[in-house]
């Protein structure tokens, strides 16, 4: 064999190592793409789950408030009851005080009538 057929098996050899080499190399690429698709794909979900988090914090925050709102309508409430009952207890206080002077007044009247009637009496004897 000759120098020129030994050229030409080397470069043959040559050739086919380039050739698998180039192989190798895309399918490298093609690993690489799949491996960045599936992190793009895991970078999106972590976005979309960072974002339903933060819709959930929104929505928890919402509630709170709702639930701060809903205690200090109840604690209105509450204090208007407890005015409401104070006053009722004053009017009946009062209304009560009411009738008892009405009674004495009564009484006084009462009293001043039958001292009257006992007076007539008394004048219907002494001039008879």
């Amino acid at each position: 064999m000759g120098v020129l057929a030994k050229d030409r098996t080397a470069a043959e050899t040559g050739r086919n190592e380039a050739e698998q080499f180039r192989r190798l190399a895309e399918e490298a690429r093609e690993v690489r793409d799949h491996h960045r698709e599936a992190l793009e794909t895991v970078r999106q979900e972590r976005e979309r789950l960072r974002e339903a988090a933060e819709s959930a914090r929104i929505a928890s925050e919402e509630a709170r408030m709702a639930a701060e709102t809903a205690r200090t309508a109840s604690e209105e409430a509450r204090d208007a009851t407890d005015a409401a009952r104070h006053a009722v207890v004053d009017a009946v206080r009062a209304t009560a005080d009411s009738l008892n002077a009405s009674l004495e007044q009564m009484q006084v009247v009462e009293d001043m009538r039958r001292m009257l009637r006992e007076i007539r009496d008394t004048n219907k004897l002494a001039s008879n």
